[in-house]
């Protein structure tokens, strides 16, 4: 029995049949010997019956039912009958429950090394947010590929403009990236390797294969609403090392990115001054409307005295007046400025200023005022473009003040730039207003035109300098140009 027991445990590999009649096997050695020790061979017997099953409760009746066997025939050739052997049976049946409960407790601890192993395995070559490879897990599917001497396509893939995609829903970044690498993974199930490598960056292992350019296209379409550069290489056309293949890549891919970085900038360039253009031509439409309108008005009612103009003939001539004024400023608002430019001395364009404006200040009453803190500072500018500015910012100053006031113009040097302020008493810019009185055709005033103000931001814009507004109502407003002082 014993041989015939060593036999079924050295052939149960191959002979599986051998497991279902062990128990009987050893049962019979056991009676047949009737030797104590044999409970070892039972544990044994438990283990390699209990080792392919995962839960206690499938393992347990098991134990118990050959720990009975081992008892009852155990009292059959015990001699006394007695509480001693009572009790070691009731400690072989325990001893029986403790291995199979230490046995799953080691059991799953191994397992769980084993998939702690295998997840900081996973996470070392792979991305955790989509599953792809992640940089490691890229380099080395190209090292192992290039050592295998197979040639492949490496096709690198750089996906933004994130706001425009599925923008209704809300999907968040992650869920972007994600799905993007779930469509890669769909649209190229042959390729070695897929990798996100870099943030929002994909990298794309493949054998070489025909109409790379229209399955590339078929993702692109299943993106929609992403902008995404792409470049394509061939190992070992491009390079035979691995660094200059990659290099040669990358910068493939970056000067991808650069023409589309151009392309957009210019669309949004052509649709901001498309966007302006129209907008520039629907105010002119309506300012000229108003006085055509009134002009057609008075000659209509002319009709009715024999064609006699004379008693409109003033309203007339003023209506045609502003046409005339209107067209005049809307043509040097928008006509390409022809460059002037040269450093000149500020100083002394100021004091022209002041000598055109003291007589008009003079006849209504103002007084005008000019405190420079530095005369030596000159500015690359178009000298008659500043005069022009400076002076409609203090006609509209003087026009601000209804009783007599003062127009203070100061200059003063801070750092590289000068800043130049037009101030005045009068009753200032309601704070509604303020954000809009730079805008084309935007007027408070009965007769005022709207460019004005437009016009001198552009000069001003064009002497690579800015113009802004401080205004507080009932005190008087301050505007001020500040531009670039030129270096000596």
């Amino acid at each position: 029995m014993g041989i015939l027991l060593v036999a079924s445990i050295w052939g149960e590999r191959r002979y599986p049949a051998f497991r279902v009649i062990q128990w009987l096997i050893l049962g019979a050695f056991h009676y047949f010997s009737q030797l104590n020790w044999c409970n070892m061979l039972y544990y044994m017997l438990i283990l390699s019956t209990i080792q392919n099953k995962l839960k206690v409760i499938e393992t347990l009746p098991i134990s118990m039912l050959l720990m009975l066997q081992y008892t009852v025939i155990r009292l059959f050739y015990v001699s006394v009958m007695d509480t001693y052997s009572l009790l070691v049976s009731v400690f072989d049946l325990i001893t029986s429950v403790v291995i199979v409960v230490l046995y799953h407790t080691s059991m799953n601890s191994e397992a769980e090394k084993r998939r702690l192993r295998e997840k900081n395995q996973f996470l070392t070559l792979h991305d955790p947010l989509t599953g792809l490879l992640n940089y490691e897990g890229y380099m080395e599917v190209l090292h192992k590929t290039m050592e295998e001497e197979r040639s492949f396509l490496l096709v690198l893939l750089n996906v933004h403009n994130f706001s425009g995609y599925k923008k209704a829903s809300g999907d968040p970044w992650c869920s972007v990236i994600t799905g993007t690498g779930s469509m890669i993974t769909n649209q190229f199930p042959e390729a070695y390797g897929i990798s996100r490598y870099a943030g929002d960056r994909f990298a794309i292992v493949l054998p070489q294969i025909d109409h790379i350019e229209e399955r590339l296209s078929s993702l692109f379409n299943e993106l929609q609403g992403l902008e995404i550069s792409y470049s394509i290489s061939l190992y070992p056309r491009l390079s035979q090392t691995l660094q200059q293949f990659m290099t040669v890549a990358e910068d493939q891919l970056l000067q991808q990115q650069r023409s589309q970085w151009i392309k957009n900038e210019e669309e949004l360039f052509r649709s901001e001054r498309l966007r302006a253009v129209g907008e520039l031509a629907a105010g002119m439409a309506h300012e000229i409307r108003n006085p055509l309108t009134a002009i057609r008005g008075f000659l209509q009612l002319s009709r009715g005295q024999a064609f006699n103009i004379a008693p409109w003939y003033e309203v007339i001539m003023s209506e045609v007046t502003r046409v005339t004024d209107l067209t005049g400023e809307f043509l040097q608002f928008s006509k390409p400025q022809v460059n002037h430019m040269k450093p000149e001395k500020l100083a002394q364009c100021l004091e022209r200023v002041m000598s055109l404006t003291e007589s008009d200040a003079a006849s209504r009453g103002h007084r005008i005022t000019l405190d420079m803190k530095d005369e030596s500072v000159s500015v690359n500018m178009d000298r008659d473009k500043i005069v022009q500015v400076l002076i409609n910012l203090i006609r509209n100053a003087f026009e601000a003040m209804p009783d007599p006031g003062e127009v203070r113009m100061d200059m003063l040097k801070e750092g590289d730039r000068v800043l130049i302020s037009v101030s005045d008493t009068g009753s200032g810019i309601p704070e509604s207003s303020l954000s809009s009185i730079f805008n084309p055709f935007f007027t408070t005033k009965e007769e005022g035109t709207g460019l004005g103000l437009a016009l001198c931001q552009k000069i001003v814009q064009d002497h690579n300098g800015k113009i802004t507004v401080q205004s507080e109502p009932g005190t008087g407003s301050t505007f001020t140009l500040c531009l670039p002082v030129e270096s000596n």
